[in-house]
């Protein structure tokens, strides 16, 4: 019987041989698509961004889209916990061990595939050049398996979480109707417009308590940021406070599986169908993860 590494070989040996016509070779073949990285961050610990994650991710599977979760939140991992699955090794084992990514990736509900950062991506800003290409070249492997690369941060403004924010195609910012996550929210906005006044950083409010406060937290953001900043933020929209959320995270599933028709659930689902709607994918123009994986080493 096949393992899981043994499978995903097997889908991208089956994706070169049908992008390959008879006449090319490996040298003149087109450029395969790049998958689209999305970094969703949050300023401020437990407004609900790895929950965003994980049932964003399940949504967007839900429509078609082959997704990966990169658990990039080093201190408090978590993705494992709200899938209910300990997974057996992390991208530090690519690095150390000499795994290959197939051999990381773990299976979660309805297609989802997720990795483990743990500390793998910090390891990798002290290899050498030869080393580092290496380990890029076995992670980039899952743009042939991919449309959407979720990476999960961990919360505040640490230079590790702001790396992972300049690196990717865009950002998703998750911020609550409180005072300290809006003026948290307003100072990573600010850190990213000191880099790069160009980065795409689409705001989502969560728990809310109604949708007049959602788009007052959304106006002020906006205004801030364009009239202090010079900055233009995406409105993503809101997700409403529900409790069905609470009881899904102690039950250790997903809100999006274990309670499909509550609200929390199709608040979410137009989230996902709007991002995905987004200036038509921005014409699918996006770095893939080895472009992403390159640029959070410079950065």
């Amino acid at each position: 019987m096949k393992d899981q590494a043994d499978k995903l070989r097997e889908v991208i040996n089956n994706l070169r041989n049908i992008q390959m016509k008879p006449n090319q070779t490996v040298e003149n073949a087109p450029q395969a698509k790049k998958c689209r990285v999305i970094t969703v961050t949050s300023a401020k610990g437990g407004v609900g961004k790895t929950n965003i994650s994980v049932n964003l991710a399940l949504n967007l599977s839900k429509m078609g889209y082959r997704v990966v979760i990169l658990d990039a939140d080093f201190g408090l991992a978590n993705i494992d916990v709200l899938f209910g699955i300990s997974p057996k090794y992390t991208l530090l084992d690519v690095i150390e061990n000499n795994k290959n990514i197939f051999e990381v990736i773990m299976e979660g509900p309805l297609n989802v595939k997720f990795i483990s950062g743990g500390s793998g991506v910090e390891k990798m800003a002290h290899l050498d050049k030869r080393e580092l290409q290496d380990v890029i070249d076995k992670i980039a492997s899952l743009d042939q398996i991919a449309d959407v690369v979720i990476v999960d941060t961990g919360a505040g403004i640490s230079d590790s979480v702001i790396s992972f924010v300049m690196a990717a195609d865009e950002v998703i910012l998750v911020t609550t109707p409180e005072p300290t996550s809006i003026m948290d929210s307003y100072a990573l906005i600010k850190t990213v417009c000191r880099r790069d006044k160009n980065k795409i950083i689409r705001l989502l409010i969560n728990r809310a308590e109604s949708e007049r406060e959602s788009f007052s937290v959304i106006n002020k953001l906006c205004f801030a940021a364009e009239k202090f900043l010079g900055f233009k933020l995406h409105k993503l929209g809101y997700i409403l406070y529900d409790t069905t959320v609470i009881n899904a995270v102690k039950q250790q599933e997903p809100f999006v599986i274990r309670y499909p028709k509550s609200l929390v659930t199709k608040q979410l689902s137009e989230v996902a169908y709007r991002l995905m709607d987004v200036e038509q994918q921005r014409a699918n123009n996006f770095l893939g993860l080895k472009g992403f994986l390159k640029r959070l080493m410079n950065v």
